[in-house]
């Protein structure tokens, strides 16, 4: 992934880029939210734009943020809710024209309202193809313009970001101040994740030789911890073979993963490391894709797979319990806290069928109370 200070190319004005932009054939959906709103009407004022955009929008209230998203994000405006909402923008792209090369471009901004904002001004745009994933990060230096001048600035950056998608030369002057600067990172994806992403591909493996795994540990990674690795190691005693990880790019609800956040949570693991990418967000497609596994989960991800309300009625719930079962798949479970307390398999309430399939880990064996979510955010509050 490379990291670098974006520079302009030349400098045109916003009609001429929105002409280049219009010429280039790329179909796109564009989402912005906070800031950047300028930059819609200077594309569709031009014309032919009808050759470009497909739709935009602008998810301004939480709710229709989270609708856009398929659920409200950790943090309305930072990186990864950028590249999710410009994910989303892709994916609705492709529906709207599934034989066009398409494009999903986004923003999430904070900047100067009629109120007092404790933290930075600043912007997050992004953009996704079936074969790129770029980002741009700017932080504006807060009280030094008004409203309608950052409004300008990060308009300026969400066009450029369009022309950059469309391979249009053309680059907006950024009116930048002392000190900042814009920073982008992008990922240009190997063939076998744009197969995964367009689902083309069930599964590809890192560090392996694609071999089925004897047991595997799913779960986010985000971030892997020492509780992860001391959980890998564990189960590697009880179950006798190495542990592989997996992480779904796809979610239930939410759009799949960007490539720079697979190539970021794919890097946090060691060379040695086994990690498998899938489009399996539940165990049912778990079992299907690795039949005679032991998962490795935690006491909240069991008590998730047994409860109806994820399955919407209790008789889905017992197929999928039953197809799990079926596939030769159990599950080495172990201890978490839950509600505040510290839970082992012996403590939960499963149905008998789901029980029967499990094997609990004793407190005595591991304990580690620290969970991913916790530390994003701690890191939230202390960045």
């Amino acid at each position: 992934m490379a990291t670098r200070v974006s520079k302009s190319v030349r400098k045109p004005s916003q009609q001429q880029l929105a002409q280049e932009v219009h010429s280039r054939g790329l179909r796109i959906v564009l989402a912005v939210t906070g800031g950047g709103s300028e930059a819609i009407s200077a594309l569709l004022k031009v014309p032919g734009a009808s050759r470009s955009i497909l739709a935009a929008a602008v998810p301004y209230a939480a709710h229709a943020m989270g609708e856009w998203l398929g659920g409200p994000p950790d943090d309305f405006c930072s990186p990864r809710t950028g590249r999710a909402m410009a994910m989303a923008s892709f994916l609705k792209a492709k529906a709207y024209d599934p034989e066009s090369p398409t494009c999903g471009v986004a923003c999430t901004a904070s900047l100067a309202s009629d109120r007092p904002k404790r933290g930075q001004h600043r912007a997050h745009v992004a953009w996704q193809t079936a074969t790129t994933t770029a980002a741009y990060q700017l932080e504006l230096r807060k009280g030094r313009r008004t409203r309608e001048q950052e409004e300008a600035v990060v308009a300026a950056l969400v066009l450029n970001a369009v022309a950059e998608a469309t391979g249009a030369a053309s680059r907006l002057e950024l009116p930048l101040l002392e000190g900042e600067h814009v920073v982008t990172s992008r990922v240009d994806a190997p063939a076998d994740e744009q197969d995964l992403l367009a689902d083309r591909a069930m599964a590809i493996v890192r560090g392996a030789d694609g071999q089925p795994p004897a047991a595997i540990f799913p779960g986010a990674f985000n971030p892997l911890h020492a509780g992860h690795r001391r959980m890998a190691s564990v189960a590697r005693g009880i179950v006798g073979a190495d542990v592989a990880f997996e992480i779904a790019i796809a979610n239930v609800d939410k759009p799949p993963l960007d490539y720079i956040e697979i190539d970021h949570r794919v890097r946090q693991f060691e060379s040695g490391e086994t990690v498998w990418l899938t489009r399996a967000p539940t165990f049912v497609k778990k079992a299907e894709l690795f039949p005679g596994a032991r998962f490795v989960v935690g006491a909240d991800t069991i008590v998730r797979v047994g409860q109806q309300r994820y399955y919407g009625h209790e008789a889905a719930m017992r197929q999928a319990i039953e197809s799990i079962a079926a596939a030769g798949c159990r599950f080495l479970v172990f201890g978490r806290v839950i509600d505040g307390k510290f839970c082992t398999l012996e403590d939960l309430s499963l149905p008998e069928s789901l029980a029967a399939i499990c094997q609990g880990v004793p407190a005595d064996t591991f304990r580690e109370d620290i969970s991913s979510t916790q530390l994003r955010a701690e890191q939230k509050t202390t960045a």
